[in-house]
């Protein structure tokens, strides 16, 4: 009999690649372990004596809105102000900087002349505790900012200490590689062996036109397969259709990253404060940056809680975010005044109703006290603005007819209510009741 091959030959190849795969492993393993360097405590400054946890809440509560610990604000960086300044100069400074200004205090006229001769608030109410605990706490040392794990150790916590996920891969690869080198191998073996036998082996396929051309002989089933191709043809077609100029969970990227969940879910702010225009006019606006900076000009980074369920970056991401403001309203930071230099925020709209179709916003949110929510949706949770709605034609008339008016305290409702109350027999009238379904309300 012929021979066909040598399947020791086979095990050693497999043996050698695997022992190969495995040693390459563990050697990388090994190397990570070993550039694994521990990391040293930073030294702490001295404190000054008080509580700094007690110093933290009144330092909030009195100093945060022209202070930062380490940048300049409306005042100086407080941070390390108890190594600077003598502790009773800042007693005399903290309860009465107009009186220290006055006197002719070098030191005083000297901070008071940097920071645009505004004078320093005075706090008579605080103890000399009090102001020891503040003392105390802008003499805790910086936070030291944590440095990303690098890719040997991030891949070693994924899989709990052992090899890295991109070994394990590199792994696997190689045993389907040599999975694959033996089926070839065994495929070429089986070849000779029928081979050298005399069997011939039928590779052809069996041929399908047969069926075809029963199928094509049958009317029957050519005309319901016609009718069905059509009809499903035509729902697809008009689903589509359907959704031309619809935009409904549209959220492009904006030159400026505005997180909805932070501002107005955190933090509360009522959307009318930025969009002031939707009580009033037909358009809600787009804010003007100088809205923007009434809050900013005094928050510069981003002070939220990292593990907050309302932060989905990171710090530095949204701190980079305000610094994109400050460079469009030409605003240094550093100086605390605008530089002159501005640059134009191309915003890209999202809401966008066709030339035909007439809305009011201030008719909605003024007279009929519609919640912004109803049409934009629970925007206090929305990272990244979206159309919320679809915004088409069936949804505006669908909710003109659930939604009664609220006519209670509207003069302007009292008497075309009466009436068509009487009219309709009803109580509560919705807007479709009340003219909303007629075309010239909304079309031009």
């Amino acid at each position: 009999m012929k021979k066909v091959g040598n399947h020791k030959s086979i095990f050693k190849v497999v043996t050698l690649s695997l022992s190969l795969l495995l040693s390459v492993s563990f050697s990388s393993f090994a190397q990570d372990q070993a550039a694994t360097a521990p990391v040293a405590d930073a030294a702490a400054a001295p404190a000054a004596a008080g509580d700094a946890a007690a110093g933290k809440a009144l330092f909030n509560a009195n100093c945060a809105a022209c202070h930062k610990l380490d940048a300049k604000m409306t005042g100086p960086a407080l941070r390390g102000v108890a190594e600077r300044r003598d502790r009773a100069w800042l007693g005399k400074w903290i309860r009465d900087s107009k009186g220290l200004i006055a006197s002719g205090d070098a030191d005083a006229v000297k901070i008071f002349e940097e920071f645009n001769k505004v004078a320093m608030t005075a706090f008579p109410q605080l103890s000399d505790a009090d102001i020891d605990n503040i003392l105390a706490y802008t003499s805790e040392p910086a936070p030291v900012p944590e440095k990303p794990a690098t890719g040997s150790n991030s891949a070693e916590a994924g899989t709990g200490g052992g090899l890295s996920n991109n070994l394990i891969l590199g792994l696997l690869a190689g045993i389907l590689a040599v999975l694959v080198g033996m089926l070839f191998m065994v495929n070429n073996a089986l070849g000779k062996i029928s081979k050298a036998n005399g069997i011939e082996v039928d590779s052809k396929t069996p041929s399908l036109m047969p069926l075809w051309r029963a199928f094509a002989k049958n009317q029957f089933l050519v005309l319901v397969s016609v009718i069905l191709l059509m009809l499903t043809s035509a729902y697809f077609i008009y689903g589509y259709l359907m959704q031309v100029g619809v935009d409904k969970d549209y959220a492009p990227i904006q030159p400026i990253h505005y997180s909805h969940k932070i501002h107005a879910g955190d933090n509360g702010i009522d959307c009318k404060y930025c969009h002031s225009a939707a009580r009033v006019s037909k358009n809600a606006g787009i804010p003007s940056l100088n809205v923007c900076m009434n809050c900013h000009k005094n928050i510069s980074e981003f002070q939220g809680d990292k593990d907050s369920a309302y932060v989905e970056y990171t710090k530095e991401f949204y701190t980079a975010e305000i610094q994109k403001l400050y460079d469009a309203v030409g605003w240094d930071k550093n100086a605390q005044k605008y530089t002159g230099k501005t640059k134009p925020v191309k915003w890209v709209r999202i809401h966008n109703l066709q030339d035909f179709v007439y809305f009011n916003h201030s008719q909605h949110v003024s007279v009929a006290g519609v919640e912004c929510q109803t049409c934009h949706g629970p925007v206090e949770t929305f990272e990244i603005m979206k159309q919320h709605s679809p915004l088409t034609m069936g949804w505006c008339v669908n909710c003109h007819r659930e939604t009664n008016v609220k006519v209670e305290g509207n003069a302007y409702y009292e008497k075309i209510h009466a009436e068509l109350s009487k009219k309709y027999g009803v109580d509560k009238l919705t807007a479709a009741q009340m003219g909303g379904l007629e075309c010239g309300k909304c079309h031009y």
